[in-house]
């Protein structure tokens, strides 16, 4: 630990700990080496899922971390229940929140958010012609803005999880959703047919936290921009 953070630290300790969310899931383990590089070391159990802890200590008695669902990092950090988190773009994009500021691209959690249909359907007609349409989606911002700017009204049916299975039980037409790898459309018969954004996980922090602790949160810009500068 260098002695510029511990003269920080003795500085901000009036000020309470800082708090970094962190996702669950596959984005957790791809935050490993990052952490290890920004020197930041979790208790052990963060990465057991079967822990019902939600909050852990790590070796900087002024830094813990919290254990929450993708969707949620944003919300914690934009709210100042964390300071700092990391999240995937898609999160940002859909919930648009003016309280956080984005410094970083790690570089992790690559996929995109696409449209996609029955293999049976696509290209059977002209989407040009479309003026309404029913799609099933968790992002029901992204997927108005998306159909919006091709004058078509979409009908959101707002789903959190599968949404592979709207189409075929004629639920809605399309879906607009996560994709990494493709086989999840291709095991339930269907096909990308729009790429609207790809997406990596963000370092966030929220705006306020960083006027009011600068040296603090900044110190940890610093050391994530440093880790991902040797990944």
């Amino acid at each position: 630990m260098t002695a510029m953070f511990k003269a920080l630290q003795q500085e901000n300790e009036s000020l309470g700990k800082l708090v970094l969310a962190l996702p669950k899931g596959r984005i957790l383990d791809e935050c490993g080496p990052l952490l290890d590089g920004a020197g930041i070391v979790p208790e052990a159990d963060l990465h057991d899922e079967g822990s019902r802890k939600l909050r852990f200590l790590t070796n900087h008695h002024n830094l813990d971390v919290v254990r929450v669902r993708s969707f949620d990092v944003a919300t914690f950090v934009a709210f100042g229940g964390a300071h700092i988190g990391i999240c995937g773009s898609d999160v940002l994009m859909e919930f648009d929140y003016p309280e956080i500021y984005a410094p970083l691209d790690l570089k992790i959690g690559g996929c995109r958010i696409s449209v996609a249909e029955p293999k049976a359907t696509a290209g059977s007609d002209d989407p040009s012609t479309w003026s309404r349409i029913r799609v099933a989606t968790k992002y029901p911002n992204i997927a108005k803005r998306h159909y919006a700017a091709r004058g078509v009204h979409v009908d959101v049916v707002h789903l959190n999880g599968a949404m592979e299975l709207a189409p075929g039980l004629g639920l809605t037409r399309q879906i607009v959703d996560l994709v990494a790898t493709g086989s999840t459309l291709k095991a339930n018969g269907l096909v990308e047919t729009e790429v609207i954004t790809q997406v990596s996980s963000r370092l966030i922090v929220n705006r306020t936290a960083l006027k009011t602790r600068p040296e603090e949160i900044g110190f940890w810009i610093e050391r994530f921009r440093e880790a991902l500068s040797r990944l």
